[in-house]
C-alpha cells in the first residue's frame, strides 16, 4: 500500500457507477478541449500540431493522474498495472501519466469512513475501541489502513475498502481502456483487451478481503519459524467482506535502510530475492505486488514485515518449470533452447519478425551474463537496467508488438522487476548465482 504522502488529502470516493463514468467522460472532454486550444495556437504560429505532443502537456498529464487518483478503485489500479507490466514496450509518456498514481493515493473523509465502518460493524462500533485514528496510516487504490486499539488491548491495523470499488471494477476497466485507446499512445497493433481482461480478474480477487485473509494466513504458515520475516496476525472478529482486521506490526519504510551499513542492505535484498525464488519454485504461491510499501523493516527485531496479500496467487507448476528451464538454458548460454522457451512462455511467437526475436534474445542473454559475470552483482554500479530500458525502447520503436501474455507471466515479470528495483534502491550487492544455485542444483 502507498504510504500517506504530503500530496494526499481527504476526498470523497465516488461510489456510484454513473458518477464514476461521468468523471472519466468529463476528464476526456476537458483534455480534448485543451488539445483543441493548443492545436489552434500552434496552427496560428505556422506549426503542424502533433496529437501526441498536444495530449502530453504537463497540464493534461496532471489532470489524468489527479482524476484517477481521486476515483481510486480500478480506475487508479488499471493505470498502475499497465504502466508496470508493459512499461518496456509502451511509450514512456504513458508510464509518466500513470507513475504518479503510485504516490498520490487520497483517502476517505471521516464521514464517509464512518458510514463504511457502521455498515460493517454496526452503529455502536466505536464502543469496542480504546482509540481509533481516523487519519489513515496508508492509502492506495482499493482501500486505506487505520491504526486502532481495542479495549481488550489488541493493537490493530484495519484495512477498509472504498465504497463501491468492487461493484465498479468492470465499468472502470472498460472506461479507462477506452480512454487509453483514444489517447493514441498505444503502439499500432497492440492488443490492449487481454491486459484489461486479466486486470479485471485480478482486481475482483483483490477486493475479496476474505480471500486476502486466507492468503495472509497461508503465508504466515509457510514462513512460520523463519528468522527474517513477520506476517501480521489475522483477526476474524473484526473482519467483514469490506474490512480486514490484523495485528499492527511496527515497521519503518524499507527504503529507510538506505542509510544502514552495506552488510544490512545486502542481507535484506538477498533475503527478499531468496523469498521470491522460494515463492516460485518451492511454495508455488506468490505475493505478486512488489510495491515498496508492502515491505517494511522492524529495526528492533531486524526482521522484514510483509504486508498486503491481496495480489497473492497460486503459480501454475507448468510455469514454474518453464522458468526453471529458462534459467538453465540462459545460464548455459544455450540460444536454441532459449528461443524455444521464448515461444513456449510467450515472449514472442513463431511468426515474430526474426530481427525482433534476435533483439529479445539478446536482452535475455544480457541478464544471464550479468548474473554469471558479477559475483556479487552490484545493483548500483551495474548498468543492466539502463541497457534493458534502451533496448526495450528500441524494440518498441522498431515496430515490435508483444503478444498477449498470461497473467501469471505478467505478474512474475512484474515481481522480478520490482524486487530488482528495490535492491537497486537499497544499493545492495548480492551473489545472484548463489541464490539461483540453491534451486538449480536440486
Amino acid at each position: 500500500m502507498d504510504k500517506d504522502s504530503s500530496t494526499s488529502r481527504a476526498l470523497q470516493v465516488p461510489s456510484n457507477r454513473i458518477s464514476r463514468f461521468g468523471r472519466l467522460g468529463g476528464m476526456t472532454a476537458n483534455i480534448a478541449g485543451n488539445m483543441a486550444v493548443n492545436g489552434l495556437a500552434q496552427l496560428g504560429q505556422g506549426q503542424r500540431p502533433s496529437m501526441r505532443n498536444l495530449l502530453l502537456t504537463p497540464r493534461n498529464i496532471g489532470r489524468v493522474a489527479e482524476q484517477l487518483a481521486q476515483m481510486r478503485g480500478a480506475a487508479m489500479k488499471i493505470g498502475q498495472l499497465v504502466s508496470m507490466d508493459t512499461g518496456e514496450v509502451l511509450p514512456p509518456e504513458l508510464a509518466q501519466i500513470m507513475a504518479r498514481l503510485r504516490d498520490d493515493a487520497h483517502f476517505m473523509p471521516p464521514n464517509q469512513l464512518k458510514q463504511v465502518l457502521s455498515a460493517g460493524w454496526g452503529d455502536a462500533w466505536l464502543g469496542s475501541f480504546r482509540n481509533f485514528n481516523v487519519r489513515p496510516i496508508a492509502a492506495a487504490s482499493i482501500g486505506q489502513v487505520h491504526r486502532a486499539t481495542l479495549k481488550d488491548g489488541r493493537d490493530l491495523a484495519i484495512k477498509v475498502q472504498y465504497p463501491g470499488v468492487a461493484k465498479s471494477i468492470d465499468s472502470d476497466v472498460a472506461n479507462v481502456g477506452a480512454l487509453m485507446r483514444l489517447s493514441g499512445l498505444l503502439p499500432k497493433g497492440f492488443e490492449l483487451a487481454p491486459y484489461l481482461d486479466e486486470a479485471r480478474k485480478q482486481l475482483h480477487e483483490e477486493t475479496d478481503y476474505a480471500l486476502e485473509a486466507q492468503q495472509m494466513q497461508r503465508f504466515a504458515q509457510l514462513l512460520e519459524g523463519r528468522e527474517d520475516f513477520i506476517v501480521p496476525e489475522f483477526y476474524l472478529d473484526f473482519s467483514t467482506p469490506d474490512i480486514l482486521a490484523m495485528s499492527f506490526v511496527e515497521g519503518a519504510p524499507i527504503e529507510s535502510l538506505m542509510d544502514q551499513p552495506q552488510a544490512t542492505r545486502d542481507h535484506v535484498a538477498q533475503t527478499l530475492i531468496k523469498l521470491t525464488l522460494e515463492e516460485l519454485f518451492d511454495f508455488g504461491f506468490m505475493q505478486t505486488d512488489p510495491n515498496f510499501a508492502n515491505y517494511r523493516y522492524n529495526y528492533q527485531s531486524q526482521k522484514i514485515v510483509l504486508l498486503d496479500f491481496g495480489a497473492t496467487r497460486q503459480i501454475d507448476p507448468v510455469i514454474a518449470d518453464q522458468y526453471m528451464r529458462l534459467l538453465q538454458a540462459g545460464l548455459a548460454g544455450d540460444t536454441a533452447r532459449l528461443t524455444d522457451l521464448g515461444v513456449e512462455i510467450g515472449f514472442f511467437t513463431a511468426d515474430t519478425d526474426p530481427a525482433h526475436r534476435t533483439q529479445i534474445l539478446e536482452m535475455m542473454q544480457l541478464v544471464f551474463l550479468a548474473i554469471k559475470n558479477h559475483r556479487p552483482y552490484d545493483f548500483v554500479t551495474n548498468d543492466l537496467s539502463a541497457q534493458m530500458q534502451q533496448r526495450g525502447m528500441a524494440l518498441a520503436e522498431s515496430g515490435f508488438v508483444p503478444p498477449p501474455l498470461p497473467l501469471d507471466i505478467l505478474l512474475l515479470q512484474r515481481k522480478f522487476g520490482g524486487i530488482f528495483l528495490l535492491a537497486k534502491r537499497l544499493g545492495a550487492q548480492v551473489d545472484l548465482m548463489a541464490c539461483l544455485d540453491a534451486h538449480l542444483t536440486r
